[in-house]
């Protein structure tokens, strides 16, 4: 399966506190943090919940 490289960019304070846990979920809780996850449409839709929080490369 393809892997997606996924940095924060923007900072969680004052956003919800669902964004939040979302980013945990995706393996970011820190600013420039970078992680590579699988591509399955469960990541893709926690992805597009915080786009405005990330860089992300295929």
């Amino acid at each position: 399966m393809a892997t997606i490289k996924i940095t924060q960019t923007g900072s969680p304070i004052r956003r919800d506190k669902t964004q939040r846990a979302t980013l945990v979920g995706l393996g970011l809780n820190k600013m420039h943090r970078t992680v590579e996850v699988e591509e399955t449409p469960e990541v893709l839709g926690q992805i597009r919940k915080v786009a405005h929080l990330l860089s992300v490369e295929k």
